[in-house]
């Protein structure tokens, strides 16, 4: 019996990549960008991850997959929604009942689970970029920052431009009305983040403790507290969080083998 076992997350943006022990401690980890071929990144993460443990494949038993790109992961021995990975990464560090919010690259999840972990509820936001790290990367675009700038310029504005536009495409223009009426820059983005926080909102009711997921909870954890003003429920954030969705897979893995 081996003692490590691994997770692949394949996400439309990112794939991620977590080796971990029998006592569920991260030996290693890696985040890659995911281009056009899955099978590509998944192997180039993988490989990335054993060499930044300096483990060697022969040590790790069973790799599990997840995500949108999951079954372009060639030497994963079991394939996993998302859905049941992020769950299970966020029990490991919350107990339930939960409401796991995963914000991601295109699009943002909503999942409940009971006191046993069991899936109450999904849902997912429509077929639109608006909310999620499509959104936040186009505006950063447009006001000409680098998007790991953003969370501070949110945190520390001392007011707020309401942006109207639900459609990505519209709130880059109403971004650009913003800045030729004088806006400061810094209320902006964080009218940018309340649009984010209003777009998973409306998608279902927060219950439970709320666990927050993604990468774009990662680098950006003022999204939390904007969170936390919309509800009365505990706001965390597990350690990790791009990377929950492929520490739940490297748990499964550890049942496989």
């Amino acid at each position: 019996m081996h003692n490590l076992a691994g997770g692949v997350d394949v996400g439309s943006c990112t794939t991620k990549a977590v080796i971990i022990d029998r006592e569920h401690r991260i030996v290693a980890s890696h985040v890659t960008y995911s281009g056009t071929d899955f099978e590509c990144a998944s192997r180039e993460t993988w490989d990335k991850c054993l060499k930044a443990g300096g483990i060697t494949q022969s040590e790790v038993g069973q790799v599990v997959s997840t995500g949108y790109g999951r079954n372009s992961v060639p030497f994963a021995s079991v394939h996993l929604t998302e859905i049941s990975c992020h769950g299970r990464g966020c029990l490991l560090f919350v107990p339930g009942p939960i409401t796991v919010v995963d914000i991601g690259g295109q699009d943002n999840k909503i999942i409940k689970l009971d006191e046993r972990g069991l899936r109450v509820s999904f849902k997912m936001n429509r077929k639109c970029a608006a909310g999620t790290g499509a959104f936040l990367e186009e505006m950063a675009l447009r006001l000409r920052l680098p998007i790991e700038k953003l969370d501070d310029l949110a945190r520390t504005a001392d007011g707020e431009v309401p942006l109207g536009s639900y459609c990505t495409v519209f709130s880059a223009t109403e971004v650009l009305e913003k800045i030729k009426a004088g806006h400061p820059i810094d209320r902006i983005v964080r009218g940018l983040f309340r649009s984010v926080v209003k777009r998973v909102l409306e998608m279902d009711t927060l219950t439970d403790t709320v666990v927050l997921t993604g990468g774009v909870i990662e680098h950006n954890h003022f999204l939390a507290d904007l969170i936390r003003e919309h509800t009365s429920t505990p706001v965390r954030i597990p350690p990790h969080p791009q990377i929950i969705g492929a520490l739940g897979a490297a748990l499964y893995a550890l049942e496989v083998e």
